[in-house]
């Protein structure tokens, strides 16, 4: 049985994911934390119909006093049992429609997506240190990749694709720190998905998105510390538009 904590469960991807976690049996998936920094109705609702293995916890993964009780909420609640994975998925994006020079806010996304996950990792580390998974995984983007970039030249989003190549860049650093500790560090491109970040013209819907994220977090094991990874969608291993989902590897 494995316990999990996701960052940014009220909605997205996160929320898809808890709710994947919460229809596995018992056997697979004892507990989810969903850590959100506001309460939505999904997330609240998906708490009630699973009592007892989803439980809410209130964090701002930008603000340490709210990280740390949200620790101390989880570390209760585990009863001297270890975090096995943690999941960043909180973060933000923007758009910068007169390009980098009209850039004001990389700022706020950099605090988000790098700082926010930096911040809640390492105050999670005592309870992932006492789990059995050991599993640390950063959702970033393929967007975010400096080789390709020049595929990617016409999305206006500069201060999220920096962000992102950051992220990456903080999920190696911590894959070196921890790997002779026996953890798994990765990061994970989800694709590009019908969320309020995405937009509705995204090529996935969040539900196949996020089982597919899972498959990628499952599988991984010591051989892919610090690899980004890409998930794996029948169907989209060779399409013609920008994104393909062939399970492998991307260039950083």
């Amino acid at each position: 049985m494995t316990s999990y904590l996701i960052s940014g469960s009220s909605r997205g991807l996160g929320l898809a994911l808890v709710a994947e976690l919460a229809a596995k049996p018992a056997s697979e998936v004892s507990k989810v934390f969903a850590a959100v920094r506001t309460e939505t109705n999904e997330v609240k609702q998906l708490a009630i119909d699973h009592r007892g293995r989803v439980e809410l916890i209130s964090m701002d993964a930008n603000l340490e006093d709210s990280i740390r009780a949200a620790v101390a909420k989880v570390e209760q609640s585990l009863g001297g049992q270890g975090l096995d994975v943690l999941i960043n998925v909180a973060g933000m994006s923007s758009v910068a429609m007169g390009g980098i020079e009209q850039m004001d806010d990389l700022m706020s996304l950099f605090n988000v997506n790098v700082m926010g996950a930096h911040q809640v990792t390492r105050a999670y580390l005592p309870l992932l240190r006492k789990g059995n998974a050991k599993k640390i995984a950063n959702i970033s983007t393929t967007v975010g990749s400096i080789t390709m970039a020049p595929t990617f030249r016409e999305i206006p989003t500069p201060a999220y694709k920096i962000s992102k190549a950051a992220l990456n860049m903080l999920t190696v650093q911590y894959a070196l720190s921890l790997e002779d500790q026996g953890f798994t560090t990765i990061a994970v491109s989800p694709g590009w998905i019908k969320t309020p970040i995405g937009g509705d013209n995204a090529d996935l819907d969040v539900g196949t998105a996020a089982r597919a994220t899972l498959d990628v977090i499952v599988r991984s094991g010591p051989d892919l510390n610090g690899k980004f990874l890409n998930i794996h969608v029948p169907g989209w291993e060779n399409s013609p538009g920008l994104n393909q989902y062939e399970g492998g590897q991307p260039a950083w």
